[in-house]
């Protein structure tokens, strides 16, 4: 889907929100009456210093105007690899805009991630996976990490990665593997309006505790990681 088709099926009665050379930003009224701010990247734009300077001043400055949801339409590249952004410390500024998006879900104002593109790496990280919950649209095309770039990482050939992708979803890209990992809170059905299935989600929102790991074993997806970071919480409080 195009991001004139999502922002039309989110919001039929009309919104402002535009799409400045790949930055999304604007504002648009729910059915419930509520104000949601709605950011994001567009047409597979690269994240980089600017992108994430400008998307958390968005939702930083929004803190004082309301407490409706923020929605993170989501369709980039990976963060943007250049010498300029590394020197300037990209990884920093990605990181101001995931906690900005944690910051202010923490303070009264849901963050709801829409995945309906490709998003990869470090764009991904600090968008749609900082938002409270990660919807997926199909057709959406995510990739933690690509397998070429994961065989230079972990020293395994491709083929053994392509065998395990088979029957592991860690290590294979996708929305449905998203998905079954628990990152990916739901996949809409873009047959019909999105309104009605944003109304009810927010009706029925988790909290703000992050719930991937748990959904990451039901489904099968991610069996450990739940188990492991609910055991390196009961030993951090042990310590303070």
């Amino acid at each position: 889907m195009t991001l004139d088709n999502i922002l039309a099926s989110l919001f039929p009665e009309g919104h402002a929100v535009r799409n400045d050379n790949g930055v999304v930003f604007g504002s648009a009224t729910l059915r419930s009456g509520a104000t949601a701010l709605v950011i994001g990247v567009a047409d597979r734009t690269a994240v980089g210093v600017d992108e994430a300077v400008r998307l958390s001043g968005y939702v930083l400055d929004s803190l004082a105007q309301g407490s409706g949801p923020i929605l993170v339409l989501v369709d980039s590249d990976s963060q943007r690899m250049s010498k300029r952004d590394e020197l300037l410390g990209l990884n920093e500024y990605l990181a101001h805009l995931a906690k900005s998006l944690i910051y202010a879900d923490m303070h009264g104002r849901p963050t709801i991630g829409i995945l309906y593109g490709h998003s990869a790496a470090g764009a991904l990280l600090a968008t749609g996976l900082a938002t409270r919950v990660l919807v997926g649209v199909p057709g959406a095309t995510p990739a933690v990490m690509d397998l070429p770039s994961m065989a230079k990482v972990t020293k395994l050939s491709m083929e053994a990665l392509e065998e395990k992708a088979k029957s592991t979803p860690v290590f294979a890209p996708g929305l449905e593997n998203l998905a079954q990992m628990g990152a990916v809170h739901i996949i809409w059905n873009d047959a019909v309006p999105l309104a009605g299935q944003l109304d009810a989600l927010l009706a029925d929102i988790p909290g703000a505790q992050d719930r991937r790991g748990v959904l990451g074993k039901e489904r099968s997806g991610r069996m450990k990681a739940a188990e492991i970071a609910e055991r390196v919480r009961d030993l951090a409080l042990q310590t303070r």
